[in-house]
């Protein structure tokens, strides 16, 4: 007999007749003789309509406590009506809040994270033989309050479930078959991966792959919970996500990703001196502003110039951080662009093999691809290009490395 944690999102709730597919689903592995704990989204674009009520009653921006309190209310829809599907089909189940299964989280609203969780009320109800489902992407902070973890913290919240329950498996059912080695709705030719280490895994998340969230695979790898990855619309196996197996020889490219969330802002003429780069980039941590990707040229004539990128939705707070700076420290002047995109390859076996670098500039080179910045990893390069030409540039080095 195997623990097995369950989450289901937002498309596979999306409606009555796929809820009673999701109870049916739980039944089934149920009677394999596996325990099951549940973990649900809110159906289908619920959260985006409650957050469209809150922007036409409020002409600010909302309390954020307010706003927890109303996104939680989505996913309490799913598990209740969850529950009542389960005990149609004679299953016993209890419904649980995040905060009645003992998430207990900090006290950011909007983007809170897990401090503790103590499960004792869902081991109990698995010990009589009970589905325990629970709201995903809530908690209760330490001064008992409803906080949410930021969007996709459903895949968190089972992840973090499984591990402090010991589950055998966290299964992620999403509308995607899998992880694909590209996204396949630009690169038709993208194939299914049936492993992937979580170190690939977490890469893909932080460079675009949208399958899981970035949070959830570093709690896996963390707490050593393997994933698998699966379609609720077909139920067939997926991709699982597990940890590397250095006895066998690993891909030198598994995957390719492209972000064009960022933007990239330009401090140009820094004086070259200790602690103006510490200054600009504590004043933007300041401000909540989150920072990826940076270079420094090489000084000449005594300054230099700083590029950086952020996530678009901060841009505007990340100039206005930098402009505020401008006199005091001396910058000649702030640039910024929000037309960029990353493109990404991502591979475990790239750590033991040359050449994947000069493979992957040759690419771009022959399409005639500017590369504006680089970043790298032991199993990762990113590229910052043109967001015009990123899903052309995608095909291609998809292609280069044989992924299709």
């Amino acid at each position: 007999m195997a623990l097995i944690v369950q989450k289901f999102g937002g498309t596979s709730v999306g409606d009555a007749d796929r809820i009673r597919a999701v109870a049916d689903h739980i039944a089934r592995t149920r009677r394999q003789g596996n325990d099951v704990v549940a973990v649900v989204s809110a159906m289908g674009k619920s959260t985006d309509d409650l957050l469209r009520l809150a922007g036409a009653v409020c002409s600010t921006t909302p309390p954020p406590r307010e706003m927890d309190m109303l996104l939680t209310s989505g996913e309490r829809i799913s598990m209740s009506l969850l529950c009542m599907a389960l005990a149609d089909l004679g299953v016993p189940a209890a419904s649980f809040t995040g905060s009645q299964a003992g998430i207990i989280t900090d006290n950011e609203h909007t983007r809170a994270k897990i401090l503790e969780i103590r499960p004792d009320r869902l081991s109990a109800a698995i010990a009589e033989g009970m589905v325990p489902v629970v709201a995903g992407f809530q908690g209760m902070s330490t001064d008992r309050d409803i906080t949410t973890l930021g969007r996709g913290g459903s895949d968190v919240t089972a992840v973090a479930l499984g591990a402090a329950l010991g589950a055998d498996v966290c299964e992620i059912y999403t509308d995607v078959t899998g992880v694909f080695s590209a996204d396949p709705r630009v690169v038709p030719t993208a194939k299914r991966l049936a492993h992937i280490s979580f170190d690939e895994m977490n890469e893909m998340a932080a460079t675009g792959g949208r399958v899981l969230m970035l949070r959830s695979v570093e709690f896996a790898r963390s707490h050593h919970v393997p994933l698998h990855v699966r379609s609720s619309f077909t139920w067939e196996p997926g991709t699982w996500v597990v940890e590397e197996d250095e006895s066998m020889e690993q891909a030198i490219v598994s995957a390719v990703t492209h972000d064009t969330s960022e933007a990239k802002v330009t401090v140009a003429g820094v004086p070259d001196r200790p602690g103006i780069a510490a200054h600009l980039f504590r004043a933007l941590a300041d401000r909540a502003v989150n920072v990826d990707m940076i270079v420094q040229n090489t000084s000449a004539n005594g300054t230099t110039d700083i590029s950086f990128t952020v996530p678009r939705v901060d841009l505007a707070a990340a100039v206005e951080v930098a402009e505020s700076l401008r006199a005091e420290l001396g910058f000649v002047e702030v640039t910024s662009d929000s037309s960029i995109a990353r493109l990404s390859v991502i591979g475990a076996g790239m750590k033991s093999h040359p050449g994947v670098t000069a493979t992957m500039f040759e690419t771009l080179a022959s399409l005639g691809v500017n590369i504006e910045m680089i970043s790298t990893s032991s199993i990762r390069i990113s590229c910052v290009v043109d967001e015009a030409v990123v899903e052309d540039a995608m095909r291609a080095v998809h292609a280069a490395y044989g992924l299709g």
